[in-house]
């Protein structure tokens, strides 16, 4: 059935780097805009990384830009986040999420909150520690 798999979260010292990965099962995740959220203990959701499939833009929340790289694979139909200089603000649990949602017209629209917690697909989470 329709599954979205986060894997690839970890321990990591500041400065380090880990790629986290999106596996969809069920659907072509090619043809939805897809994204990366995370919540940190304490904190609300927060959209990390999204790419629209209307008009291809991506965006990214100014505390992981140029550090963070969101990417997909569509023969293994899966996303990626590639994220280096890691800082202990970025511990959290990240999330990806998929959805066809017309209002999804850019990026930027997609990982907007409180309306992306209501996308479509949200996969279970994975954790991300960033600790010496």
């Amino acid at each position: 059935q329709v599954q979205l798999v986060e894997s690839g979260g970890g321990l990591v010292q500041p400065g380090g780097s880990l790629r986290l990965s999106c596996a969809a099962s069920g659907f072509t995740l090619d043809y939805y805009s897809i994204g990366w959220f995370r919540q940190a203990p304490g904190k609300e959701r927060e959209g990390v990384s999204c790419i629209s499939s209307k008009d291809g833009s991506t965006y990214y929340a100014d505390s992981v830009k140029g550090r963070f790289t969101i990417s997909r694979d569509n023969a293994k139909n899966t996303v990626y986040l590639q994220m280096n200089s890691l800082k202990p603000e970025d511990t959290a649990v990240y999330y990806c999420a998929a959805d066809q949602r017309s209002w999804i017209t850019t990026g930027q629209a997609m990982c907007n909150m409180p309306r992306a917690l209501r996308l479509g697909y949200w996969g279970q989470g994975t954790q991300v520690t960033v600790s010496p």
